[in-house]
């Protein structure tokens, strides 16, 4: 994305806050196919009759957007995208927690766990396991959020945090052992 774009995106979400009639909607409007990226990368791995859809992941992320304030506290696209994945992560589990006894939602987890051949992992026990990484590092319990529920990159990761793409890399990989040592019971 050119410094033009973040620059659009960052005075929509000034004019957003600001209440400037028609902003949300362009707002919404030049970010829906990102989002609608980083929904589907959510959802490709999902099994045949998945009743939750790309689409509707996205559009249940918008009104938690709306609902839950994410605009009155985002300054740029990079905190924008950052409460996209919250929504969406939150999306998912809700789901997950809904769905008919016996019905378990996995999600794919690429690199995680690193040293396993498996790549699928209960979505509820990824949910747990990334609010106690949380508490014990929040900052690495976001990367993985915005690694795996943003589609974001190292680089992305790291501007949208304001760190070095070093450490963004030196969390990811701590994220994963420790993801993988927590849900090693969990990963199918």
């Amino acid at each position: 994305m050119s410094d033009v774009q973040r620059g659009y995106l960052s005075a929509l979400i000034l004019d957003t806050r600001n209440n400037v009639q028609g902003a949300r909607d362009r707002l919404f409007e030049a970010v829906l196919d990102e989002m609608r990226r980083m929904a589907g990368n959510l959802m490709k791995h999902e099994r045949p009759g998945c009743l939750l859809q790309p689409s509707a992941l996205v559009s249940e992320a918008v009104i938690r957007l709306i609902n839950g304030g994410a605009l009155d506290w985002a300054d740029d696209r990079r905190h924008l995208f950052a409460a996209v994945a919250l929504a969406m992560r939150r999306t998912l589990v809700d789901y997950a927690r809904k769905a008919p006894p016996g019905f378990q939602v996995e999600l794919a987890l690429d690199e995680i766990p690193a040293s396993s051949t498996a790549r699928n992992v209960d979505l509820l026990a990824l949910d747990d396991a990334l609010d106690e990484l949380a508490k014990i590092d929040e900052r690495r319990g976001l990367v993985v959020v915005l690694k795996h529920f943003g589609g974001m990159t190292i680089a992305q990761i790291a501007y949208t945090l304001d760190v070095c793409p070093a450490t963004v890399e030196g969390d990811w990989r701590y994220a994963r052992a420790w993801l993988y040592d927590k849900l090693k019971g969990d990963v199918a």
